[in-house]
């Protein structure tokens, strides 16, 4: 398989500096405020971004530990396959977050609920349509079903980094 690269559109500014703290997942971030700082020469991309409430990020994990084929997530104290989880330390450490946008200005996103590290390299964003990123019908979730709704109390340990 040949290799794949990709550039940074920008970088994330989270109050995060470090994995240990920080929250799991975007329900666990509150009120968190952050910023999207794209590369200048992008700004026309976010033309019409401004109607959207939400907008999808994937994101660079770039303080995410060593891949592992199982890992033991936060909201379980069994192991998993790694791509049974959403834990960050992948062979392609991307992450994936729905937050609010609160503005668009020039070439920054200001954003609300962020979970991910300050300086995260941002690598595309997409605007979240429910009707589309929201399957219909019944949803099966998993190890997770009776676990997710504790994902608001738990914070990144050692695990992270």
């Amino acid at each position: 398989m040949d290799q794949i690269c990709y550039e940074p559109i920008g970088l994330l500014y989270t109050p995060f500096r470090e994995p240990s703290g920080a929250p799991i997942q975007p329900c666990g971030a509150g009120d968190a405020l952050g910023r999207a700082e794209l590369r200048p020469e992008l700004a026309p991309a976010l033309e019409g971004l401004d109607g959207f409430s939400h907008v999808i990020l994937l994101y660079h994990c770039h303080l995410a530990a060593a891949f592992k084929l199982k890992v033991k997530p936060f909201l379980d104290q069994n192991e998993h396959g790694l791509f049974a989880t959403r834990a960050p330390a992948r062979p392609n450490p991307l992450g994936l977050s729905v937050v609010e946008l609160v503005a668009v200005e020039g070439n920054v996103l200001r954003l609300k609920g962020v979970d991910m590290l300050d300086q995260s390299p941002l690598m595309d964003l997409k605007p979240y349509v429910p009707k589309f990123d929201a399957p219909p019908g019944e949803v099966r979730t998993g190890w997770l079903a009776d676990k997710a709704q504790d994902a608001p109390t738990k914070k990144a340990d050692e695990r992270f980094s």
